[in-house]
C-alpha cells in the first residue's frame, strides 16, 4: 500500500514539473515584444506615434498608436525625461515590480527545485520501502489479536470436554505462579485434533480471549517458501516475537502442512520444509521456564504428524474436538439463531435430532442457509420449513428443478427410490424412512432420506446387513418392474457403497465367520502424495481370494432379501412410485399411510428369520 502511495507521488511531481515548464514556454512566447533602441522610442513619442509608456526598472515598452508594442532599455539612474520622453507628450505608467518580480522568480526558479527535490526524496523512500521488503522476506506475518474483540468460551457451546482441557492452559497464563509453587509444568504445546469444522480455531481464540494475553495467528502454510532457509527465518522470527509479549499465546493454523513425518526420501535432508519443521521442535524445545508462551496448534490429520512434535516438551497434549451430539447440537443451533428472526414454533430440538454428524460449522450453515431462503420467499421470519429444506441442501446440495426427465426415466426413478424406501421401512434393524424425493440433487436423481432414532458411536452387523439390502433395494426393484435386461446405471452409487461396506465387513470390522476377527491388510498414506495410499497386503493369496468370496457372498444375501421383500410389496412399491410421479416428494407420514392399514406378514417372518 505504502509502495503504491509513493508511486502515485512521484507521478503527480513528475507531472507539475513538466506542466510548470509548458506553462513557461507559452507564457514567454504569447508574450514576445520587439526589441528597439530606446531612441528610437523617443523619436516616435516626439513624432506622436506612441499611446502609452511602460517603465518597469531599466524596462521601457511603448504601446504605438497603431496597436504594436515595442522593448527597449535604459540605465536605471537616468530618467525617461533625459531622453525627451515627459508626461505631457505621452501618457507615462512607472509600475513597481518588487513583488512581481519574487513571485517570478518563486515561480520559476524555487518550485521547479522544490519539485525536484520531492521527486528525489520519494525515489529514495521507494527504494528504501523495497529494500526493507527484501529485508522483511524473512519475518513471520503472523498476525496479532490483542483482545478488541474478544471470543471467550461463553460464545462456544458444546465441547465441554475440551474446554475443560483448555481452561488450564487459561489458568497458568493467568496466574502461574500456583501451578510452579506446586513444581507443576503446563503443557508447552496443545494439539487440537478433531474433524473439519469442529471449531479448533475458535477454541485457540476464546484461550487468547479468556486469558486477555496477545495471541499470533499464522498458518503452517505460511512458513515455507521456494527459498531454502526463508521459513526457518520465520519461525525464529515468531517466537522471538511471542518471548518479547509474554505472556502469550502461538497458534499455528493446519500444523500438517509443515510437521509431515520426516524421513520421506522426498526433498533430501535440505529440504525446506524439513528445516522449517526442525526450526519448530527446536524453538519449543529451548524454552526457558519462565517464558510464559504456549502454542497451540490444530490439525484434522494427526497421523501424518512427525513423532517428534508429539512428544512430552512439545506437543504433549491432545484435545479431541469431536463432533457434536445431538445435545450438543441444541445448543450450538441455539447459539447461530440468537441474532435470527425465528418463529416461535421451530423446534430446535427435531432440527438437532435430524442433523447426525454436523459438525459446528455445517450448523452454521444450516441457519445461514434457511435465513437466505427465507428471504428469498419474501418472509420477515425463519420457519421450520426452511430450517428442514437447509438440512436437505447441506447433506445433498441444492434441488436442480431445471434438470428434465423423459416419463419413462421419472417413473424409473420413482419405482428405484421406493424400492429402497419399502425394502428399508421392513428391516428391523434399518433406519425410518425420513423422506422420499424424485426432485434431483446434485448428480443423484431422487434420493431416500433415512434418518436415525438415536445417536449410535456403536454399529452392530445386522444393521450393515440390513443396510446393505436396502442399498440393493433400488436395483432389485428396476429389475421386477423391467427385468434384468432393462437395469439402469442409477445403482451406480448404491452399488459403491455396498462393496465398500462389505468389504470393510470382512476385512477391518472382522465380521465374517470364515475369516474371522482379524484386520486384513494395512492403508498407508504416501507422503507429499495427497490421497494416493500404498496399500501392504499381510495375507496370502488364498485368504485374498476368500475375501473376495465373503464381499461377494454378503452382498448376494443382501440383494436377495431385498429382491424378496419388492416382490412380496410389488403393488406397494408401484402405489408409492405413482404418488411420488404426482408430489414429487413424500415425507415420513406420507409414506407411512402405505402401511398404516395393515403391517405386512413378510415384515414379521423378516424379523423372525432374523
Amino acid at each position: 500500500m505504502k509502495q503504491n502511495y509513493n508511486k502515485t507521488i512521484i507521478g503527480v511531481i513528475i507531472l507539475l514539473f513538466f506542466v510548470l515548464i509548458i506553462g513557461n514556454y507559452y507564457y514567454t512566447k504569447r508574450t514576445v515584444i520587439k526589441d528597439v533602441p530606446i531612441s528610437q522610442i523617443a523619436q516616435e513619442v516626439a513624432k506622436g506615434e506612441v499611446a502609452k509608456i511602460e517603465a518597469k526598472d531599466t524596462e521601457v515598452t511603448a504601446t504605438l498608436k497603431s496597436g504594436q508594442k515595442e522593448k527597449a532599455t535604459k540605465e536605471s539612474i537616468v530618467g525617461l525625461d533625459t531622453y525627451g520622453i515627459t508626461s505631457d507628450k505621452v501618457e507615462i505608467d512607472v509600475a513597481d515590480t518588487s513583488s512581481s518580480v519574487a513571485w517570478y522568480s518563486i515561480l520559476y526558479t524555487v518550485v521547479p527545485l522544490l519539485l525536484i527535490g520531492l521527486l528525489i526524496y520519494f525515489m529514495m523512500r521507494s527504494a528504501q520501502g523495497a529494500n526493507r521488503q527484501a529485508m522483511n522476506f524473512g519475518k513471520s506475518g503472523a498476525k496479532l489479536f490483542t483482545g478488541n474483540r474478544r471470543i471467550t468460551f461463553g460464545d462456544i457451546a458444546g465441547a465441554e470436554e475440551a474446554k475443560q482441557e483448555l481452561f488450564e492452559v487459561v489458568d497458568f497464563l493467568k496466574f502461574p505462579k500456583k501451578y510452579r509453587d506446586l513444581g507443576a509444568e503446563i503443557p508447552r504445546g496443545v494439539l487440537l485434533v478433531g474433524s473439519p469444522g469442529t471449531g479448533k480455531t475458535l477454541m485457540a481464540r476464546a484461550v487468547a480471549g479468556e486469558a486477555g494475553v496477545p495471541f499470533f495467528s499464522i498458518s503452517a502454510s505460511e512458513f515455507v517458501e521456494m527459498f531454502v532457509g526463508v521459513g526457518a527465518s520465520r519461525v525464529r522470527d515468531l517466537f522471538l516475537k511471542a518471548k518479547r509479549n509474554a505472556p502469550a499465546i502461538i497458534f499455528i493454523d493446519e500444523l500438517d502442512a509443515i510437521g509431515r513425518q520426516r524421513g520421506s526420501g522426498l526433498g533430501g535432508s535440505h529440504d525446506e520444509r524439513e528445516q522449517t519443521l526442525n526450526q519448530i521442535l527446536v524453538e519449543m524445545d529451548g524454552f526457558e521456564p519462565t517464558d510464559n508462551v504456549i502454542v497451540i496448534a490444530a490439525t484434522n490429520r494427526p497421523d501424518v504428524l512427525d513423532p517428534a512434535l508429539l512428544r512430552p516438551g512439545r506437543f504433549d497434549r491432545q484435545v479431541y474436538v469431536d463432533l457434536p451430539d445431538r445435545a450438543e447440537r441444541f445448543s450450538i443451533l441455539k447459539v447461530h439463531v440468537k441474532n435470527k428472526p425465528i418463529e416461535s414454533a421451530v423446534d430446535l430440538e427435531k432440527i438437532a435430532a435430524s442433523t447426525p454428524g454436523f459438525s459446528g460449522a455445517d450448523l452454521r450453515n444450516l441457519t445461514n442457509e434457511a435465513a437466505i431462503l427465507a428471504a428469498r420467499n419474501g418472509k420477515k421470519t425463519i420457519s421450520q420449513k426452511e430450517l428442514t429444506e437447509s438440512i436437505e441442501k447441506v447433506m445433498m446440495g441444492p434441488e436442480k428443478k431445471s434438470r428434465v426427465l423423459s416419463d419413462k426415466e421419472k417413473r424409473i426413478t420413482a419405482l428405484h427410490e421406493a424400492g429402497h424406501a419399502v425394502v428399508s421401512h421392513l428391516l428391523p434393524n434399518s433406519d425410518p424412512v425420513h423422506k422420499i424425493s424424485i426432485i434431483s440433487r446434485r448428480m443423484a436423481l431422487g434420493y431416500t432420506w433415512n434418518m436415525p432414532t438415536e445417536e449410535r458411536k456403536l454399529q452392530t452387523k445386522a444393521h450393515f446387513l440390513d443396510e446393505i439390502a436396502t442399498l440393493m433395494g433400488g436395483r432389485v426393484a428396476e429389475e421386477a418392474f423391467y427385468g434384468k435386461e432393462n437395469v439402469t446405471t442409477g445403482a451406480q452409487s448404491d452399488i459403491k457403497r455396498a462393496t465398500e461396506l462389505a468389504r470393510k465387513m470382512v476385512t477391518d470390522y472382522g465380521m465374517s465367520d470364515k475369516l474371522g476377527p482379524q484386520v486384513y491388510g494395512h492403508h498407508e498414506e504416501m507422503p507429499f502424495l495427497g490421497k494416493d495410499y500404498a496399500e501392504h497386503r499381510n495375507y496370502s493369496e488364498e485368504v485374498a481370494k476368500l475375501i473376495d468370496q465373503e464381499t461377494f457372498q454378503l452382498i448376494a444375501q443382501g440383494q436377495k432379501r431385498a429382491d424378496e421383500l419388492v416382490k412380496t410389496h410389488k403393488k406397494v412399491i408401484e402405489a408409492i412410485a405413482e404418488d411420488l410421479l404426482r408430489k414429487e416428494t413424500l415425507n415420513a407420514d406420507e409414506f407411512g399411510k402405505f402401511f398404516s392399514i395393515s403391517k405386512p406378514k413378510s415384515e414379521k417372518t423378516e424379523a423372525e428369520r432374523k
